[in-house]
């Protein structure tokens, strides 16, 4: 069966100032905009939309919906609406007070309200009056409670464990080498779950306090460790000879005598001594030496011979 779009219809189509005149008495003043077009939602039954400007309401349309019957020339009002267009700003769809609140939000004082038919709980077991047999049920089953996990509450809680940070898939274990099934932190819990999970007891891993399977791993792990290289050998050490000179004590001790000696030189050559011929003064070379007296010739001792 095939659905055939409806004609156009020009008698409804006309019908846009009966539209706006009706709405102006219907709406406040001055909230009917421009005449935004005619949807023709069945034979003989259109829909004209015209813009809304009231505060408050951008992206809502007025509709009024017009009507004729079988080859009537006038249209007749049927209803007015104030509807959403597709930018009109709407509040978030209803949500149930018993679904609002997510896993994180209680906090401290806060109470969550009973729930009859949690599916996560069941019926908790009766004492059957023999202490042995009560005790044991007191630690395995839960013995006392009103409700226990059912199998279906196991599940939903193992998945979500295992899905988690504290599973074989998180970041930190597809990293470690070691996994916690061989780690002395790790205490097995009691129960259904015993086969997969436990509690981490390592105050320096990031799990310590959680719920961790047993294919976790991180590396605080109690057995693991790390390379512990030998230092690398230091050599003698390396004296610069370019930035620093190095003399033997016996050079430096000579290079010091021989530097007194030439200090001894250079002295006796800037002061001249007594023995060694000098300038004179000039008043000393005016003066004239006196000439020595002639010596007196006395008889020769010796014979006198013709």
């Amino acid at each position: 069966m095939t659905v055939t779009a409806p004609k156009t219809d020009a008698v409804l189509l006309a019908a846009s100032d009966l539209a706006r005149s009706v709405l102006e008495e219907v709406a406040e003043p001055a909230t009917v905009g421009a005449h935004l077009g005619m949807d023709l939602l069945e034979e003989r039954l259109g829909m004209h939309w015209f813009e809304c400007t009231s505060p408050g309401y951008r992206g809502w349309r007025w509709g009024v919906s017009v009507a004729r019957v079988s080859r009537a020339k006038v249209a007749t009002v049927c209803e007015t609406n104030l509807l959403p267009g597709p930018d009109a700003v709407l509040a978030p769809e209803w949500l149930p007070y018993a679904d609002r609140l997510a896993p994180g939000d209680l906090g401290a004082g806060d109470v969550l309200p009973f729930r009859h038919d949690d599916p996560n709980l069941e019926a908790g077991f009766e004492a059957t009056g023999e202490e042995d047999v009560d005790q044991m049920a007191f630690f395995e089953l839960g013995l006392g409670r009103p409700r226990v996990l059912s199998a279906e509450g196991r599940e939903v809680a193992a998945s979500r464990w295992y899905a988690g940070d504290n599973g074989p898939t998180a970041e930190i274990a597809t990293k470690a080498t070691e996994r916690c099934t061989t780690c002395g932190y790790f205490l097995p819990m009691a129960g259904a779950l015993r086969a997969t999970f436990g509690v981490c007891a390592n105050e320096w891993s990031p799990s310590d306090g959680r719920v961790v399977s047993l294919d976790h791993g991180c590396g605080a792990h109690s057995e693991t460790d790390m390379d512990h290289p030998e230092p690398p050998p230091i050599g003698e050490p390396i004296v610069d000879e370019f930035a620093v000179d190095v003399e033997p004590a016996e050079r430096a001790a000579q290079a010091g005598t021989v530097t007194d000696e030439t200090a001894t030189n250079e002295q006796s050559v800037d002061e001249p001594s007594a023995d060694e011929p000098g300038e004179l003064p000039a008043a000393e070379l005016d003066e004239k030496p006196a000439e020595a007296p002639a010596e007196e010739s006395h008889g020769s001792d010796d014979p006198v011979t013709d």
